[in-house]
């Protein structure tokens, strides 16, 4: 008995090596990674079964208690049994798949067994069909709640071995025989399939984690690229924003040449052969128009298949792939390699999910988009309406100076056209220069002091420089308007509103400061973040402001309120000095395509 260990355990070695090799190809990764379904199973009960047709080849002869030495059993003598490793590659392989699974296996190699012949081959063909379906049970029971170790692995390993010594008592004739060989093979068989057991788990259990830690590499990788590119897809396809973003790609990727398509030609093409696949031109290759026609990933590996126009181009291999939004392909993503061997399944795999991404990206940015298309259209049909109590009492105010005041009804007039052509400049324009708003306040002014002379009076401190820098139509005339009109109601000191625009770190810092009756500690928390129902007003051309400057500034522009009751508010605006229109360049994408 003793001496069959070392004998079983070269067996056992061989069984291992073959299946370290098999678990370097990727059909084996496939079977042990794949959701086990029809052809995975099959292919399962294909690969295992061949291990354990490989296991009755390579099986120690027993005759008369003694071992033969033979390489290879192709037969087995009428008399004769064989000690083997079969059992083991049957238990992991139902252990993985199933009890249909281990049927086939066990089917397969029990039905070799049997052909093989000795007085043991009808047991052993049984227990080998018998083995597959109770370790395919017990796995399926085992990975409903737990995983299944290497360690459960070897107990159900050794349970099968065990059952096979007692199905030769049972079943094979004469006993005696059956006796003398279990004694014989039992103990060695079971430690030594035990033993390759683990082996061939802990190959099954290193190929799983790798997996994951490729996985998880490339997902990581992919968030890290998505994460950098983010920004810039913000603004849509158009050159600018897909210029950066394959230049990351070529960075973070090991593609020669990376290009980014709309439906209609190249809006970028970093790293070789940029000197014939120009931004601005037609489409350079068949294979984009395929990819865009049919909304599906091609990979090519020749030259021939990329179908570039000019003969020489250096790139020899190409993945491309359709960027979506709502299911319509609007573009495509190119990686190009120069050589076939560097378009790796890697490579592949990480593109596909870049792909996938980048679409996710795009679909966001076309719906912020459309969000802020729609609040831009409401807020200009506000601007749109001018107060009519403010009109009417106006236009009454000129009349009465029209008698008394010509000089001044006529000013006045002048201001009233001011504040119209400001209004409707404001439903036009997404941004005006700060010299335009602080028009729109002046006439504004004029207009109020007319009728209230003497009542407030407003001082302008701007720093010089500024006066051209862009901001959102009707930023301060809605702030001087409250002032005026909730400050100070009823009030016999004079009242006074200051408006200060400064600047500092990039930023122009607008404030209009008033000496009024200012507000309450719980009015205040709510001002400019939703409307606030009170007898004086609703706080909605607060809030109006504080979303534009979020929305135009992508949340770097900020809004503060400070006040206290009988002393005066404080509204401050910081709004970058310098701003990307995204959403101009992102629409002017979204239109050229439409």
């Amino acid at each position: 008995m003793i001496h069959l260990l070392p004998l079983m355990l070269e067996r056992v070695g061989i069984i291992i090596i073959i299946a370290f090799l098999f678990a370097r190809l990727k059909v084996f990764r496939t079977i042990i990674n794949n959701d086990h379904g029809t052809r995975v199973k099959l292919l399962l009960v294909i690969v295992f079964g061949g291990f354990g047709i490989i296991s009755n080849y390579t099986g120690i002869e027993i005759q008369d208690n003694s071992v033969l030495e033979s390489a290879w059993l192709m037969n087995v003598e009428p008399d004769n049994a064989i000690a083997n490793t079969r059992i083991m590659g049957i238990g992991i392989g139902a252990l993985l798949g199933g009890p249909v699974v281990g049927f086939g296996i066990g089917l397969i190699a029990g039905v070799h067994r049997l052909f093989l012949g000795g007085f043991t081959a009808e047991a052993c063909a049984l227990s080998a069909v018998l083995a597959g379906l109770a370790a395919g049970y017990i796995g399926n029971r085992r990975q409903k709640t737990a995983e299944i170790t290497p360690w459960f692995a070897v107990g159900v390993g050794v349970l099968m071995e065990m059952t096979q010594m007692g199905i030769i008592l049972l079943v094979t004739e004469p006993f005696e025989m059956a006796w003398n060989l279990v004694q014989l093979i039992g103990i060695p068989m079971i430690v030594i399939n035990g033993f390759g057991t683990l082996l061939f788990m802990f190959i099954i259990q290193s190929i799983l984690r790798e997996e994951e830690r490729f996985r998880a590499l490339q997902t990581n990788k992919a968030f890290h690229i998505a994460d950098q590119t983010l920004p810039f897809f913000r603004q849509g396809l158009n050159t600018d924003s897909c210029k950066e973003v394959a230049q990351i790609l070529l960075r973070l990727t090991d593609a020669d040449a990376v290009a980014i398509t709309n439906d209609h030609g190249v809006l970028a093409h970093v790293g070789d052969a940029s000197d014939h696949h120009v931004p601005g031109e037609g489409l350079a290759t068949g294979l984009t128009k395929k990819v865009l026609g049919e909304g599906k990933i091609i990979t090519a590996r020749r030259k021939e298949e990329i179908y570039c126009f000019k003969e020489d181009c250096p790139l020899q291999a190409a993945i491309v792939l359709p960027l979506k939004v709502h299911n319509n392909t609007v573009g495509t993503l190119k990686l190009y390699f120069k050589h076939p061997s560097q378009l790796k399944e890697a490579e592949q795999e990480l593109a596909e999910g870049l792909a996938k991404l980048f679409s996710t990206q795009l679909e966001l940015a076309e719906a912020e988009l459309q969000s802020k298309l729609l609040k831009d259209a409401e807020i200009k049909a506000l601007q749109a309406q001018v107060h009519p109590h403010f009109l009417f009492n106006s236009i009454n105010t000129i009349s009465v100076l029209c008698r008394t005041n010509p000089e001044k009804a006529r000013k006045l007039l002048l201001e009233l056209s001011v504040f119209f052509r400001s209004n409707l400049q404001g439903a036009r324009q997404t941004m005006i220069p700060l010299e335009k708003e602080l028009e729109h306040v002046q006439a504004y002014l004029s207009l109020e002091q007319a009728r209230f002379p003497n009542k407030y009076e407003v001082l302008f401190n701007i720093e010089q420089g500024l006066e051209k820098i862009a901001l959102p139509p009707f930023t301060l005339q809605p702030l001087v308007e409250n002032a005026i009109r909730h400050a100070f109601p009823r009030s016999k000191k004079l009242g006074r509103v200051t408006i200060t625009a400064s600047s500092d770190n990039g930023l122009m810092h607008l404030t209009v400061e008033d000496n009024g009756r200012g507000v309450s500690g719980s009015e205040l928390d709510l001002l400019g973040k939703q409307a606030v129902a009170s007898k004086h007003g609703t706080g909605t051309a607060l809030v109006n402001i504080r979303e534009r400057l979020d929305g135009i500034y992508n949340m770097k522009a900020g809004f503060h309120i400070e006040s206290e009751e009988n002393k005066g508010t404080k509204i401050s605006i910081s709004i970058p000095l310098s701003r990307i229109g995204a959403e101009e360049h992102y629409a002017e994408s979204i239109y050229s395509r439409r």
